[in-house]
């Protein structure tokens, strides 16, 4: 299975994605708030990146350009995690560069297919 970083500053959010994952055999490397994302993202080389985008202090969309920035991070599939669920958001949160767009709360089936098909370079 693959290794994902989940990256949010809520821990029932961080606490509930990555139970889901474990328990479709994922290993889970977590990670509280952009700045500690991008130093667990630097030290593991995930195969994929859960980001929430409204952090305090480093937000998802800063930490997501850092990661861009860094050659070794650059082509992490980074995705935005979030409860940014307005009409627009989606399409504004993949422009910014995110190769995927998850709502939050999340509804575990739903939620594990569409990790899956990110997983397999399809975006749901």
């Amino acid at each position: 299975m693959a290794k994902i970083l989940v990256v949010d500053d809520d821990a029932l959010n961080l606490r509930l994605a990555a139970a889901a994952l474990e328990q479709a055999g994922h290993e889970v490397l977590r990670a509280n708030g952009g700045a500690e994302g991008i130093e667990a993202a630097l030290a593991h080389a995930p195969d994929l990146i859960l980001m929430d985008v409204q952090m305090p202090g480093m937000d998802g969309i800063a930490a997501l350009k850092c990661l861009r920035a860094e050659p070794r991070t650059a082509a992490l599939k980074v995705v935005a995690f979030t409860a940014l669920a307005m009409k627009g958001d989606a399409e504004r949160l993949l422009a910014e560069g995110f190769d995927g767009y998850l709502e939050k709360p999340i509804r575990y089936k739903e939620f594990l297919a569409s990790v899956a098909a990110l997983l397999e370079g399809r975006n749901e």
